[in-house]
């Protein structure tokens, strides 16, 4: 009954997106209403025919950092490091990829000389806990260590997204594609790819048809990526990730709920916040903390109506959400559509309104 396997379809390689339209809004848009169980193919941009005057859209404001470096030993074997959170100023938890592995003490060197960052122990199965500095000396303050990682880091972009090489030009392109355009809290390992789709003058049309806006955080991090490994998914683990919500945007939230209007969640760690939140108390206060909120199946949606999603991977915690949303059968008889119909799927491709 609750078999991972039930969660699994297959997708041909070339319906998996490379690269981002040339146009954010241009994207495709499938709306699947589970009560009518209805059908319709649109585009991006006509998303805002769907919306109604003082419905709620909650976006996810974080903003992806330049997570993936290549290094080098002093011997002068090739390190390549995923930065997953930082500890402590300048020490972070990072994943690392190496011939053989580093021993404490050992220092990886960054572009020529410029950061180097030394081994300090591995605190848990498969994560390395790293302290970085400017070359031979500390930062100077936090801001030069985020203006040395984006002079150094590329986009962590998913595996399913081939880049020919380290410095392929398409990551200049992906450093800004790779991150919505209202960005702004730094601390991501991913983007929250259903934002990806909105430009500013989408989100300026929408505003003005009297659709209000709210942001909360979740720095999207190894939990909502982490493979099922459990037959009965019931048995998976999510890792926990940040995430913040400020008193302005928690009244707001409030205030549509105590309206009963429409709270559309902008993509599945929007909605993650959402629910986290929403499932404590009647009224959501500002708060931040960590989430380890793990939705599929049978879960019972407290604050959102309505989910703007991309389409996910097989066997996966995301595709559950979706599937809890709107239905199991529903979901991959939706996909199966898409499919048929040439959709790009995953982080580059395109997107969903299910309401």
């Amino acid at each position: 009954m609750y078999k991972l396997t039930d969660f699994d379809y297959k997708i041909p390689q070339d319906q998996i997106a490379q690269q981002p339209l040339k146009e954010r809004d241009e994207s495709r848009l499938l709306i699947y209403n589970r009560h009518k169980k209805t059908i319709e193919h649109k585009h991006f941009h006509q998303i805002i025919d769907y919306l109604e005057r003082d419905d709620l859209l909650v976006f996810n404001d974080t903003r992806v950092l330049p997570a993936r470096l290549y290094g080098r030993k002093e011997s002068g074997g090739q390190v390549e490091i995923l930065i997953i959170n930082e500890v402590e100023p300048y020490k972070w938890n990072v994943l690392l990829k190496s011939s053989t592995k580093p021993k404490p003490g050992l220092k990886i060197i960054f572009g020529i000389d410029t950061m180097t960052g030394t081994v300090i122990n591995y605190p848990e199965k498969g994560k390395c806990l790293i302290s970085f500095q400017k070359g031979e000396h500390p930062f100077s303050s936090q801001k030069e260590f985020m203006d040395t990682l984006d002079k150094l880091g590329i986009p962590p972009l998913p595996p399913y997204i081939k880049r020919e090489k380290e410095h392929n030009d398409c990551y200049l392109q992906d450093k800004e594609r790779y991150q919505t355009v209202f960005a702004k809290n730094s601390g991501a390992i991913a983007a929250p790819t259903a934002g990806l789709h909105f430009t500013p003058e989408l989100i300026n049309k929408i505003r003005n048809k009297g659709v209000k806006t709210a942001f909360v955080t979740l720095h999207v991090g190894l939990g909502t990526f982490k493979p099922i490994k459990t037959d009965d998914y019931r048995e998976h683990r999510m890792d926990s990730e940040y995430y913040e919500v400020s008193e302005a945007e928690a009244e707001t939230i409030n205030q549509a709920r105590k309206e009963g209007k429409r709270i559309i969640g902008v993509g599945t760690t929007a909605c993650r916040v959402l629910e986290t939140i929403g499932s404590r108390e009647d009224a959501i206060k500002p708060c931040s903390g960590w989430t380890n909120l793990f939705i599929y199946p049978s879960y019972k949606f407290k604050t959102v109506n309505s989910i703007i999603t991309n389409f996910h991977q097989p066997k996966t915690t995301l595709l559950l959400l979706v599937s809890a949303f709107a239905g199991r059968e529903n979901i991959l008889n939706t996909y199966k559509e898409a499919l048929d119909k040439g959709y790009r799927f995953f982080s580059y491709g395109d997107s969903m309104l299910i309401v």
